[in-house]
């Protein structure tokens, strides 16, 4: 149990990594669509967009690593039933997906709009 709290907590951290990657691109966007006028945090984290970029990066191998590694299970853990090592690779994979997506908005964000 304790190794899927992990793997759920560094699931979420990617998330969290992508988005405040993303967060200097996609605010002025969710802002202007919001109707308000000013998206001067955006701005103010251009900056820190590398930090967050690596970030995202460090938490999200560090996830693949804990799902792809061989598991030393005891009979009745979570570990053990195959459905869930699986279910966690989807979700993986898929958050994976998202924070491509969010990082990589700045490169297509023009032919968007």
């Amino acid at each position: 149990m304790e190794d899927a709290q992990k793997n759920v907590f560094t699931i979420i951290g990617a998330v969290f990594a992508a988005f405040g990657a993303s967060l200097c691109c996609i605010l002025p966007v969710v802002v202007a669509f919001a109707g308000v006028g000013s998206a001067a945090l955006g701005a103010r984290l251009e900056p820190l967009r590398p930090y967050f970029l690596i970030l995202t990066i460090a938490i999200l191998g560090f996830a693949f690593y804990r799902a792809y590694r061989p598991e030393k299970c005891e009979p009745g853990q979570a570990c053990a039933v195959p459905a869930n090592r699986r279910r966690q690779r989807i979700v993986l994979w898929i958050v994976a997906a998202v924070a491509l997506a969010l990082t990589t908005f700045p490169y297509y964000a023009g032919y968007l709009f």
